[in-house]
């Protein structure tokens, strides 16, 4: 084990290698753009320079090791931003460092110094670019952001994480990632995964099991060119881990080292270096052998598909019923190519489908683990998978038939007898065959058929311009008399047709006596209570906190939007002001309240068991129409009892689903930051992973929880630690059948309740792709599909 001393003799060697070189100083002011010749910095030596490099058709910032006329990318500054145009410019500040300008007032940061005066830039000739102050202090360093390489001296820190890229050429984030653990592991895994023990695919098994100490991964930069792994916890620092090189590393061949995780999600040690006859040469140094085969590097092959290996190759298949979401990149997985039935269950359903199987089939028993297992004969499994709705695929081992639903994540065919033949549910009726059966269109070559159809056209055309000319009279007649008729009354307010009204600040203010009679306080703003055409139509304004930055036309063009989203159980938006900063809502007014008053509230008042479903049914439509049935889907992010209101007939309407789509730029995939209420949060939203409509799952699952058992779904002051958080106590309850203990004093529909508790532990299922679509929620509550035994929500077993 190496002690402290030869660690520090080290890094002042590599320092020493990395500074004393002459460096070439770039001033502030100093700027290039990709025209330039050459668009980059080199470093001293001319080996590594710092610039733009071509990617598709635009340009990105980066770090490059030039071999010969060859450029090997090292670093990528805002590497997931699109490419720039030939007329960005770098430019060098002293007081913003290093930034892109790809436009007047546009420009993205590369390297920040902070708060302190920059004094110059450098490219190094160990491939490090930095900034520096007057006294040479380095300011910032791109050898502390590293992307996918570490190169001689760089270190990899606790927690710290290269990324691989999306391919050769595509340098954006890709699809694995290599961290540097608290604990001193050196794990593999696939980027959008729970980074658990399960979804390694290779580590180094370095962990002390602990998070105390301190560690960091590092690529020796001198010439025994090795890959440490360093415990620096304290004084006495060691190396706990390391891979030496089979190479000569002579002072002639002039030879650079980099760790790279290419895009395959294999971690590979290179060579750079000159031969005998001064000819640049790449020869890969180390790389794990289990992962040659890169059927074992998991998510190689992306959702729906299988890899496989022949002659050392391993290829990504489509299972059957799906087609490549991209063939010309294999492995990023497949979509399904058969039209989906409705889910009728039985033999009705059955007729749909047939069963494909597959042999010499494996999957991640542990990661693709079946929704249910069935104590059936073999032979029974593929018609069992065929009746279920649920059902993708299914296979029979250890006496029981596995069933899966879709997509799978780790399959994987090998020539193996221990591996089993899975049966796959493909329809009969392809996506294609709407396109492939259009009639073939009609050719004609007579020139007395042209004339007739001519006639005929004409003649249609001249009957249809005198009927829109006596319509159009009619209707403006019908028109002006019904104006005619508002204004005898006085009623140019809201109508029930999808255009919204702009109202002005002064009438709402008006309309609300000033903002006197606060309702309510909802997630954006807080809300008023008014009336329209002298006191006959009761409202509800909404006075809106947060800033909206969009301008007017595409604010007024959003609301239109939104006003056209109209569902019976959705809270109904009628107008709207936007008046210099002022941004107020008016909404229809829900007589009977919020459904956190009704089930929190007095005992007294709490539905009924069926008056629970109805209002959780309610929910769930409104939902559905949000998720599915909209031209551009809507993510809610913040459902909870509060925003949920019941009119007079006491149906629940789901409100502030409007600003939902307003406040944010992607319903359908999102990264963006945490939105929603402690407690009703997906897992998701704490994770570096997209954001869908499975978050407003987890959320309608934690307020079914609430609305089944009238309480909320965390109570601090309980005597019994285990009943504060009402998703843990109902899963605990449902594990050992003793539901009765959570509604104590209430005459119950355990049939009810059962199905009930079922749904809404399918709904808070940790991983997203667990919990069902609000379509299959909705049917689930109808009493139209069974209702499952769910697993466990919680990844950490809490049940």
């Amino acid at each position: 084990m190496a002690t402290i001393a030869s660690n520090i003799y080290f890094l002042f060697l590599v320092y020493f290698l990395c500074q004393t070189v002459f460096t070439q100083s770039i001033s502030p002011g100093s700027l290039f753009s990709p025209t330039d010749h050459p668009p980059s910095w080199p470093s001293p030596s001319g080996r590594f320079a710092f610039g733009f490099y071509k990617q598709g058709n635009g340009f990105k910032v980066g770090i490059w090791l030039l071999d010969g006329i060859n450029k090997t990318i090292v670093w990528t500054a805002n590497r997931d931003d699109p490419p720039v145009s030939s007329n960005a410019r770098l430019v060098v500040t002293t007081n913003d460092g290093v930034f892109l300008q790809t436009g007047p007032r546009e420009k993205k940061v590369v390297a920040d110094p902070g708060n302190v005066t920059v004094s110059s830039a450098s490219m190094l000739d160990c491939g490090n670019f930095v900034l520096q102050d007057g006294n040479s202090n380095i300011l910032w360093q791109s050898f502390d952001h590293p992307t996918d390489t570490l190169l001689g001296g760089q270190k990899l820190f606790s927690w710290g994480q290269l990324v691989s890229s999306l391919s050769d050429i595509n340098h954006s984030s890709g699809r694995f990632q290599l961290w540097m653990q608290y604990d001193g592991n050196l794990v593999l895994y696939p980027r959008y995964s729970a980074a658990t023990g399960l979804d390694a695919y290779w580590a180094s098994d370095t962990g002390s099991g602990g998070g105390s100490k301190y560690y960091y991964l590092l690529l020796n930069g001198t010439d025994t060119q090795t890959l440490w792994i360093v415990n620096a916890s304290s004084s006495n620092s060691q190396i706990i881990w390391r891979m030496p090189i089979n190479f000569n590393f002579s002072k002639g061949n002039n030879a650079i080292c980099r760790a790279t995780i290419d895009f395959d999600g294999v971690l590979r040690i290179y060579a750079h270096f000159d031969d005998a006859h001064q000819k640049h040469q790449v020869k890969k140094l180390w790389s794990r052998s289990k992962l040659d085969n890169l059927c074992n590097v998991k998510t190689f092959c992306g959702f729906n598909s299988y890899c496989t290996s022949n002659d050392s190759q391993s290829y990504c298949n489509c299972l059957p019923g799906t087609d490549y979401i991209d063939p010309s990149h294999k492995n990023l997985g497949c979509k399904r190519n058969f039209s989906e039935a409705e889910c009728e269950g039985g033999k009705d359903n059955a007729t749909f489908y047939f069963m494909s199987p597959l042999e010499h089939m494996s999957v991640d028993g542990d990661l693709d683990h079946p929704y249910t297992d069935e104590d059936i004969m073999e032979k029974e499994c593929p018609n069992s998978c065929l009746q279920d709705c649920y059902c993708g695929a299914a296979f029979y081992t250890n006496n029981r038939c596995n069933k899966h639903k879709l997509p799978l994540r780790y399959a994987r065919r090998e020539n193996l007898s221990s591996y089993s033949t899975i049966y796959f549910k493909v329809g009969h009726q392809s996506l294609k065959s709407n396109r492939d059966n259009q009639p073939p269109s009609i050719k004609t070559n007579s020139k007395k058929a042209i004339k007739m159809i001519i006639l005929i056209v004409l003649g249609f055309a001249i009957l249809l311009c005198s009927a829109v000319a006596v319509a159009t009279r009619f209707i403006y007649k019908i028109g002006f008399l019904s104006y005619k008729r508002l204004l005898e009354i006085g009623d140019l307010g809201v109508t029930e047709g999808s255009t919204l009204r702009v109202f002005s600040y002064s009438e709402l203010k008006k309309a609300t006596h000033d903002f006197k009679q606060e309702v309510g306080k909802g997630s954006f703003g807080s809300v008023y209570r008014g009336t329209l055409h002298k006191g006959r139509k009761l409202i509800a304004v909404k006075m809106l906190h947060k800033s909206i930055d969009e301008g007017e036309r595409e604010l007024e063009a959003e609301m239109q939007a939104i006003g056209k989203t109209q569902h019976k159980n959705l809270v109904r938006l009628l107008g709207y002001c936007a008046e210099r900063s002022k941004r107020l809502l008016v909404y229809e007014y829900m007589s009977n309240g919020s459904l956190e008053k009704l089930i929190f509230g007095d005992s007294t008042m709490r539905p009924d068991w069926d008056q629970r479903r109805r209002i959780a049914l309610d929910i769930a439509r409104g939902l559905l129409y949000l998720h599915e049935e909209c031209r551009a889907p809507i993510i809610h992010c913040d459902i909870k009892p509060q925003n949920i209101l019941m009119d007079e007939l006491f149906t629940a309407k789901i409100s502030d689903f409007g600003l939902a789509k307003l406040l944010m730029p992607d319903q359908t995939r999102t990264f963006t930051q945490v939105r929603g209420t402690r407690g009703y949060l997906a897992p998701e939203w704490n994770k570096n992973t997209p954001i869908t409509v499975k978050a407003d799952v987890y959320s309608y699952g934690i307020m079914l929880l609430e609305i089944v058992f009238c309480r909320r779904s965390i109570v601090v002051n309980m005597l019994n630690p285990e009943q504060i958080v009402l998703s843990n106590w109902v899963c605990k309850c449902f594990a050992r059948r003793e539901l009765n203990k959570l509604v104590v004093g209430e005459e119950v529909d355990n049939n009810l309740l059962e199905n009930m508790v079922k749904v809404g532990l399918w709904c808070i299922q940790d991983e997203p792709f667990l919990r069902p679509s609000m379509k299959s929620l909705v049917l689930m509550l109808e009493g139209v599909t069974e209702v499952a035994i769910p697993p466990c929500p919680y990844s950490d077993s809490i049940c």
